[in-house]
């Protein structure tokens, strides 16, 4: 079952990315990027995981992809051959600031 969950994961995460990429049309998003997508084990609800590259562009990036959500879902049925299109939500995915600020300590105490 874990394997379908996965195989639903990667279908939605790149519906959503080429749904963002080629069909919302917002200036005000920025570069986003979805390095995950969890699906619950009834299919009901997705979290998708977002980064920004630049921090500025969080606050107004999240609210655009809320604002957007309900197209989002509307243009990833069209794209799922399931029963039902999971509940969309989007968590800011903070991996790479703390990859970076690992890394950043790492080369302090390398570097002494």
């Amino acid at each position: 079952m874990a394997n379908k969950e996965e195989r639903i994961a990667g279908i939605i995460r790149k519906g959503i990315t080429e749904i963002i990429m080629l069909e919302l049309k917002n200036p005000h998003l920025g570069f986003v990027t979805i390095p995950e997508v969890k699906v619950s084990k009834d299919f009901s609800h997705a979290k998708v995981y977002v980064s920004f590259i630049k921090e500025e562009e969080i606050k107004e990036g999240m609210d655009v992809l809320e604002k957007s959500k309900g197209f989002i879902r509307s243009a990833l049925a069209k794209r799922l051959d399931t029963r039902r299109v999971p509940e969309i939500n989007f968590v800011l995915d903070e991996g790479f600031k703390k990859e970076a600020k690992i890394t950043e300590l790492l080369n302090k105490d390398k570097n002494k």
